[in-house]
């Protein structure tokens, strides 16, 4: 598994999606898929998406 980082290249709104697809070796597509439909289903996941955004650091 690799280091939980935002990457600089290649994300769309902040990169979190990626850093946990990149992470657990995922499709990113699905991460964001998953992500969209939580946020739809269940409003308090954007919450924990602005967290991890805080959270997480960004690529050297």
């Amino acid at each position: 598994m690799n280091e939980l980082v935002r990457p600089r290249r290649g994300r769309w709104l902040a990169g979190v999606c990626l850093a946990v697809a990149n992470r657990f070796g995922w499709s990113v597509a699905l991460v964001r898929v998953l992500a969209i439909v939580a946020v739809v289903l269940f409003g308090l996941s954007l919450w924990a998406y602005i967290l991890l955004w805080i959270v997480i650091p960004t690529e050297r």
